[in-house]
């Protein structure tokens, strides 16, 4: 099972962000936090955070013990890049490229998977209303027809039910 968590718009440089990345990549997730507690860069506080949020992911939604999940993949890609203006000399000004980055990582958890199970009786009270709907269209139109002096067209078990409204014609 893979377990996944991002951070955006980490206001770090990418190539900084992924200095501390390079220490903890394809380590177990205790052994991560352990490793991000005493590394001295601006970027270690961000990635623990992502690295906490992903093992609570995994431990609630898919009951997956923290002591089996491994870091699987861990990539920082750029994110947008605020341009700022510096004055200069002889009138001139130059940018000031504040870069951000977008970290996403990949838990691997190992062990029994039980994904916690929703309202599965939704689905089918779901099916349960539309073949309803499908049979309150039918008699309706059968009842509507018999007014009229037109014979009612017959429909095909494989037919499609015509939308109500369309967002865009053709």
């Amino acid at each position: 099972m893979e377990i996944k968590a991002k951070a955006r718009h980490i206001k770090i440089s990418p190539k900084k962000v992924r200095l501390v990345v390079d220490v903890i990549r394809n380590l177990k997730a205790l052994d991560a936090l352990d490793q991000l507690k005493y590394i001295t860069k601006a970027a270690s506080k961000p990635l623990e955070k992502l690295l906490k949020s992903a093992v609570a992911n995994a431990e609630n939604n898919f009951e997956i013990k923290k002591d089996t999940l491994k870091i699987k993949e861990i990539r920082v890609d750029e994110g947008p890049t605020i341009k700022r203006w510096r004055p200069r000399a002889y009138g001139r000004a130059t940018t000031i490229r504040k870069r951000t980055s977008h970290v996403s990582v990949v838990l691997e958890g190992e062990g029994d998977i039980k994904k916690k199970k929703k309202n599965s009786n939704n689905k089918k009270d779901d099916i349960v209303k539309v073949k309803d709907l499908k049979k309150g269209l039918d008699n309706k139109d059968q009842h509507d027809h018999k007014t009229s002096s037109k014979k009612p067209a017959k429909k095909q078990s494989g037919e499609k039910v015509k939308k109500v409204f369309q967002r865009k014609s053709g």
